[in-house]
């Protein structure tokens, strides 16, 4: 069937079947969105996001068809390419204009992905990685044209069965996969690369945002990245299903930001570097008064930065902390003992004894505890069996919170109160 304009016998344009086509397409479309899909079954639903992922390539695979031709546009309209008419006429931003006209481009040339998306069983977003892999391949003067042809072959049935992301990974390393024995090494040599890119791309930013909070930015490698989020895991994971356990429920990004605070509370300061031949400390600074009191502040490192007094009696429980006290006339009173963490021994002890936290109405396991102090270590309470007792991240924060008061009941367990 021709897909210009047919002439009739009279000299005038009949309706161009092309634009019937997409006429037929919107109706339907208009159809569809009149019906509401909360009456669908389960199975419905299951079915229907099927047929449109498909039907959503088809169209992918029209536009880009339409794309690859339509420098008659970009001629006729003055702009560089018809990604300007886009942005004039469709309000396309510049960015995607010219992805969608480079894809274009691209899928024209390789067969394969171009069929992939006219069936329905590539994506745009996958379409998009299969090509940028393939252009990768045709720059490589090691490559052969059987290469590419074998390359674009795998990946097209690769897409069938992964994510674009994971068939991003996978396109990276095709070529070990065609011919393992002549790219093993240029893929060593490329991850090596890849690597020392990731390192230089590195960094770590803070902002204070004066409510209390810091927002942290920062960039690492694929393999810190992974090794971060593992540990995380491991922490916010058994913490949310023993909220769901309870009936509570906690934002998963929260319990990963707690997860991540309980890293750097618990880091292992003798790790650390060592200045003038001290260890790595961070001093608390706060009058007297506010140490004997609930209410109050201190200064936290020498720049000051402001913690309420209840927050450095909570950190001095896990921390590598000095504590000093002023006196009223800002004299140093007592600078404090910087020995005075739990030993491992006496942790493993505690945990044996204690089994979980302590708090009245917590049972989180012993594993995610930390030891307290009963007897506040900056007021000369000892680091004993005695004077100290497990208690989960969240009842130790709540320990030293002014708003509590708590009693030790005849079985060791701890009970909370709120303060009038």
């Amino acid at each position: 069937m021709s897909l210009e304009p047919e002439i009739n016998h009279w000299g005038t344009n009949t309706e161009d079947p092309i634009d019937a086509e997409l006429a037929a397409l919107e109706s339907s479309l208009d159809t569809l969105l009149t019906r509401d899909p909360a009456y669908w079954r389960t199975g419905q639903k299951k079915d229907r996001l099927k047929r449109l992922k498909i039907i959503q390539a088809k169209h992918a695979a029209l536009k880009l068809r339409v794309l690859a031709v339509s420098g008659d546009i970009a001629e006729e309209t003055g702009a560089r390419d018809v990604s300007g008419w886009m942005w004039t006429e469709l309000l396309v931003d510049k960015k995607v204009g010219r992805s969608e006209v480079k894809l274009a481009a691209g899928v024209a040339r390789y067969e394969l992905v171009a069929a992939g998306l006219a069936e329905g069983v590539v994506s745009q977003d996958k379409a998009r990685v299969i090509v940028k892999a393939l252009e990768v391949i045709e720059a490589d003067p090691e490559a052969s044209t059987e290469n590419l042809v074998l390359a674009e072959k795998l990946l097209v049935e690769y897409a069938t069965e992964m994510t674009a992301t994971r068939l991003e990974i996978i396109g990276k390393r095709i070529l070990f996969e065609v011919d393992p024995g002549r790219f093993e090494a240029a893929e060593a040599k490329a991850l090596q690369r890849e690597e020392e890119r990731a390192q230089r791309r590195t960094f770590f930013t803070s902002r204070a945002n004066g409510d209390g909070t810091v927002d942290i930015h920062a960039r690492v490698s694929n393999a810190v990245g992974h090794r971060l989020r593992t540990i995380l895991d491991s922490l916010a994971q058994p913490r949310k299903l023993s909220a769901e356990d309870r009936g509570r429920k906690a934002p998963y990004d929260r319990l990963l930001g707690q997860a991540f605070a309980r890293v750097i509370e618990t880091y292992d300061v003798d790790q650390l570097p060592r200045h003038g031949g001290h260890a790595t400390t961070v001093f608390i600074t706060m009058n007297v008064e506010d140490l004997r009191n609930d209410l109050g502040t201190a200064a936290l490192g020498f720049d000051g930065e402001q913690i309420s007094a209840a927050e450095a009696r909570r950190m001095a429980c896990n921390a590598d902390l000095i504590p000093v006290v002023l006196g009223t006339g800002s004299e140093i009173l007592d600078f404090g003992r910087s020995i005075r963490l739990a030993h491992p021994v006496q942790h493993r002890a505690l945990r044996l004894r204690d089994k979980c936290c302590q708090a009245e109405d917590c049972d989180a396991p012993a594993a995610w505890t930390e030891a307290h102090h009963l007897k506040p270590w900056s007021a000369g309470g000892l680091t004993n069996l005695a004077n100290m007792v497990l208690l989960c991240p969240s009842d130790h924060r709540r320990i030293h919170d002014p708003n509590y008061d708590y009693e030790r009941l005849p079985d060791g367990r701890i009970r909370f109160t709120r303060r009038a």
